[in-house]
């Protein structure tokens, strides 16, 4: 998966969940829900983002923790859509 694609996701990330924590805070495998850094309201942000900056539709069978739950498994999900 592409450096640049984590990257861009992490500071994502960081930028509206964890504005507060440090970049080595999170592991880019670690699960957001089991964390509690991403909610319900904060899952649809993290779509619309996706959809802007990588310029594909996420369908809402797409809409599962296997593709949107870890840093990783994002930068995974991105890479398969383009």
């Amino acid at each position: 998966m592409s450096k640049d694609n984590v990257k861009k996701i992490r500071e994502f990330i960081f930028e509206n969940f964890l504005f507060d924590a440090d970049e080595g805070d999170l592991d880019n495998d670690a699960s957001f829900l089991e964390q509690g850094i991403i909610d319900s309201t904060g899952v649809l942000e993290l779509v619309e983002w996706l959809e802007e900056t990588f310029d594909f539709k996420i369908e809402d069978e797409e809409l599962i923790p296997e593709n949107l739950d870890s840093v990783n498994l994002i930068a995974a999900f991105v890479e398969r859509k383009k």
